[in-house]
C-alpha cells in the first residue's frame, strides 16, 4: 500500500525566533519512503538537522519576524496491515529491563505517576501480567475520556485527563502511559500521521495523531488508547517520554499558529 502525506504549518513571530522542529518522519520509517521527505520554508531560512536523545530526527531554525510557512509532501510504502497485538508478549521484571528502558518507567511532564499510582495498583494489580494488563489499561483509558477537539488543552496532564474525562488523542495516550508506568510496564509516547485508512471517514479536520508503545517481550509494541483497536497506515514521526519530547515545534519566543493543514491519504 502507498500513502501520500504531508502538512502546511504557518507561524507568525514577533521577533527573529529560534525554533526546534520535530516534523520529519522517524528513522525507522525512512527506508519506506518512495519520495524524499524535505521540509520547505517560506521565506527560506538556514536549517540544521540533528538527532535528539530519543533518536528522533529534528531540525533547528531561526524563524524571521513575520510569517513563516513550513511544508512537506511525500509518498511512503506501508504493509497495509493492522497493528499487531502482542498477546503472548511477557512483562519483564524491572531488574531484567535494559538500562535505556528504565526512563520509560518514570514520571514526566505530562505523565504524573505520583498522582495515579495508588489508583493504578488498586485497579489493575489483580490483572495478569503482560498483555492482559496492558489491555485492561487501554480499555480503561478509552472509556475514561470522551474525545472532543474543542476541549484540547496543551497543559493537561494524565491526572487532569483522568479527572476532566475529556480531551484529544494526546490525553488518551498520556493517561494510558502513566497507568502502564505505575504498573511497572515501560511506555513511551508516539506522534505521527494516522489517516482514515480502513475506517469510516472522520468528519473532524485531519491532524497529527498520538499513540504510544509498550515494552513487552524485549520489544516495543504499538498500542492506541483513543481508538483501542488495531489501525492501518501509521507513519511514526517521533517517540519520547511524553508530548514535551516530541512537540512539533518549540519556539524560544512568541510564535502564533496561523495555518495548520495535515493530509494523509492512501494512493489508489
Amino acid at each position: 500500500m502507498k500513502i501520500r502525506a504531508g502538512f502546511r504549518i504557518g507561524y507568525e513571530c514577533q521577533f527573529d525566533t529560534p525554533m526546534l522542529l520535530v516534523l520529519g518522519i522517524h528513522p525507522s520509517r525512512q527506508g519506506d519512503l518512495l519520495t524524499e521527505q524535505v521540509l520547505h520554508f517560506d521565506p527560506p531560512v538556514e536549517a540544521r538537522d540533528y538527532v535528539d536523545g530519543f533518536g528522533n530526527d529534528c531540525c533547528r531554525i531561526v524563524a524571521p519576524a513575520g510569517l513563516i510557512t513550513i511544508s512537506t509532501e511525500f509518498e511512503i510504502e506501508d504493509d497495509g496491515l493492522p497493528d499487531p497485538m502482542p498477546v503472548d508478549a511477557i512483562q519483564h521484571p524491572i531488574n531484567d529491563l535494559p538500562d535505556e528502558i528504565l526512563v520509560y518507567l518514570l514520571g514526566s511532564r505530562y505523565c504524573d505517576t505520583d498522582k495515579l499510582a495508588d489508583f493504578a495498583w488498586q485497579t489493575f494489580s489483580s490483572t495478569p501480567l503482560g498483555w492482559p494488563r496492558v489491555k485492561a489499561i487501554l480499555d480503561f483509558a478509552h472509556n475514561q475520556i470522551a474525545f472532543d477537539y474543542m476541549k484540547a488543552d496543551a497543559t493537561r496532564t494524565a491526572f487532569g485527563g483522568f479527572n476532566d474525562r475529556t480531551g484529544v488523542c494526546r490525553d488518551y495516550a498520556h493517561l494510558a502511559i502513566t497507568l502502564c508506568r505505575c504498573m511497572n510496564i515501560p511506555a513511551r509516547y508516539c506522534t505521527g500521521y494516522l489517516g482514515d485508512i480502513g475506517v469510516p471517514k472522520d468528519t473532524n479536520p485531519m491532524d497529527f495523531s498520538a499513540w504510544f508503545q509498550v515494552y513487552l517481550g524485549g520489544a516495543w509494541h504499538t498500542v492506541d488508547a483513543r481508538h483501542n483497536k488495531p489501525r492501518i497506515g501509521r507513519i511514526l514521526m517521533a517517540t519520547g517520554r511524553d508530548a514535551t519530547d516530541v512537540a512539533l515545534s518549540t519556539a524560544f519566543g512568541p510564535a502564533l499558529l496561523r495555518e495548520f493543514v495535515v493530509t494523509t491519504d492512501e494512493i489508489t
